[in-house]
């Protein structure tokens, strides 16, 4: 198997027409000065097209953050071939929205271990969205901590981390 290859189900499809719509929502949220709606649950991430060069931006799920750390962690619910995941990893230093507030940060994509510890803390804190989240990338989980690091071993992990000197809240 290839380091392009990933074992395991194949990518979700991304959405179309409505639901694309749904899930672009909260960027226009964020938009118009509405970013605080979301607390700290959503942060909006601004990236850089690999190809174009272009800003993008996209909403995402918030897994965990780590105040003292300065830490956001995400997870690409489409895999490793999510076009935002792909543009990290070409331009790791970027920024984040989360509420109001702006930080510079700079990605990092933790192991496949690291991954599974980051699920197993995160389905006890949210288990309805752990549960879907697993399911929605085809995993099969039993609502037990080795299941849920199981699939965090395979579910694609970023963990953002804001440059030094800036206060995070």
């Amino acid at each position: 198997m290839t380091s392009q290859q990933h074992a395991g189900p194949s990518r979700p499809p991304l959405p179309r027409g409505w639901r694309r719509r749904l899930a672009r929502l909260p960027i226009a949220f964020y938009g118009v000065g509405l970013g605080p709606v979301f607390g700290r649950r959503l942060l909006l991430l601004h990236h850089t097209g690999r190809n174009s060069g272009l800003d993008r931006r996209v909403a995402l799920e918030v897994v965990a953050h780590d105040r003292a750390e300065g830490t956001w962690f995400l997870a690409s619910g489409f895999g490793p071939e999510a076009a935002w995941y792909r543009n990290l990893r070409a331009s790791p230093k970027t920024t984040i929205q989360v509420g109001n507030r702006h930080y510079a940060v700079t990605a990092h994509f933790p192991s496949a271990e690291e991954g599974g510890e980051i699920m197993a803390r995160y389905a006890p804190v949210r288990p309805r969205t752990a549960r879907r989240l697993c399911a929605f990338m085809g995993f099969d989980v039993d609502g037990s901590a080795d299941s849920y690091r199981r699939a965090g071993r395979r579910i694609p992990f970023v963990r953002l981390e804001a440059a030094p000197g800036q206060r995070v809240r």
